[in-house]
């Protein structure tokens, strides 16, 4: 990152060149000369002007302000030699200390910053409009990019909740330019609060500017994955505990784990690449020996909470194959049950209907002679009674031989 500028109080704040090859002409500090210094990215970013509002009447009351404009603005500052020397409370009043000390530097941390908050910052800093583009939608993936002076950098932020045990994400833009450092984000994480009294409380690193800044944030993002870490291994832990003791709902918990890792895979593995050009950046414009220390030290540890991460998905895709195997023994196993309760039941069933048939016979004929028609020549017969006798005992026996070759008895 280019060293940082003194300009003159009276003249404009970005007024030495810009990125898309224009020349600024250096005119008076007149409106004129502010016209011919406006770049092309403040033009494109700069709203149309709305038609004058109607005049009020005497006595309305000055409108409030938007709550937006009041919550989105989160912390405000400006530092002198590694020192603060104000605290701005609104946008406006942070660009007219910084342009009334031109050695300074700005710090401007935003939440969910509204679009004309953006435009203003854009305007008076000379914001790419991509880059802001990219601030107001969010959803970016993790990159650094450079436009002239001005570092573009996305970072996600992820911090694990133990009650709910799971990872939640937030993402977070930062321009670092010459004499500012300008922090949105989106999501409760990070706490960059934080970072900035750690900052406060350490002068001789503030000192170096906005590159230190930008390091303190890409430390303190790289630090909260430290715990996300440790509470992913005790998931994991858990989770191979209740495969093998055969919870049916740890499918769910592993699918679940497993998006958030993939998710984290996003937030981890462009930030290895991210470190290594930023440390090859701040080599070619010589930055702080000290400082580049610093960012190798977070580099590392970047590189290994990506490793961590990638281990932890392998070993949920593994845990998630051995979860699906004992499933399918175990169906199979009820299947098999099943199917051996379904054959003991049949083989009761033919017991049952082989001695009901055997029962039947004896009934039929007895049922037939009970009725005591008078026709029926058998009654007056005198071997009747023991015909009918015989005859349910041939019946009986010749189903009990059929039924116990068929292996039904």
């Amino acid at each position: 990152m280019s060293e940082r500028r003194a300009r003159p109080a009276s003249e404009d704040r970005r007024g030495q060149g810009d990125t898309d090859g224009s020349t600024r002409a250096k005119g008076s500090g007149g409106p004129e000369g502010a016209k011919e210094r406006k770049s092309l990215w403040r033009r494109a970013l700069t709203p149309p002007s709305a038609p004058p509002p109607k005049r009020a009447a005497p006595h309305a009351p000055p409108p409030s302000p938007e709550p937006s404009e009041i919550v989105s603005v989160v912390q405000s500052a400006l530092y002198r030699d590694g020192v603060r020397v104000s605290a701005p409370e609104s946008l406006a009043e942070t660009f007219r200390e910084l342009r009334e000390q031109p050695d300074g530097m700005a710090w401007i941390g935003l939440a969910r910053p509204t679009a004309a908050e953006l435009h203003s910052l854009a305007a008076e800093f000379d914001l790419h409009p991509l880059a802001v583009e990219d601030a107001m939608e969010a959803h970016q993936r993790p990159k650094l990019e450079r436009y002239g002076e001005t570092l573009f950098v996305v970072l996600s932020a992820a911090r694990y909740l133990d009650a709910a045990e799971e990872v939640d994400f937030g993402e977070l833009h930062v321009f670092v330019g010459p004499d500012f450092v300008i922090t949105v984000r989106h999501g409760a994480a990070p706490d960059l609060s934080a970072v900035r009294r750690r900052m406060e409380g350490s002068p001789e690193l503030l000192r170096l500017g906005p590159e230190a800044v930008l390091y303190a944030i890409l430390d303190s993002v790289v630090d909260g994955y430290v715990p996300v870490v440790s509470g992913v291994q005790n998931d994991i832990d858990e989770i191979e505990t209740e495969v093998f003791r055969g919870d049916p709902a740890v499918s769910r918990r592993i699918y679940e784990l497993s998006r958030e890792m993939v998710e984290f895979q996003r937030a981890t593995r462009p930030l290895v690449g991210m470190l290594h050009s930023l440390m090859a950046g701040f080599a070619k414009y010589r930055t702080d020996e000290e400082l580049q220390r610093y960012l190798r030290d977070v580099a590392d540890h970047v590189t290994h909470t990506s490793e961590r991460v990638d281990g932890f998905r392998q070993a949920l895709t593994d845990i998630l194959t051995v979860n699906a195997t004992l499933v399918t023994q175990q169906q199979n196993a009820e299947m098999r049950a099943l199917a051996e309760a379904g054959f003991e039941q049949n083989e009761e069933i033919k017991k049952i209907s082989s001695w009901a048939a055997i029962l039947f016979a004896p009934t039929l004929v007895g049922t037939i002679y009970g009725m005591n028609f008078e026709n029926m020549p058998e009654l007056g017969w005198r071997f009747g009674y023991p015909f009918a006798i015989g005859l349910m005992g041939v019946v009986c026996a010749s189903l009990y031989v059929i039924f116990k070759r068929r292996d039904w008895l």
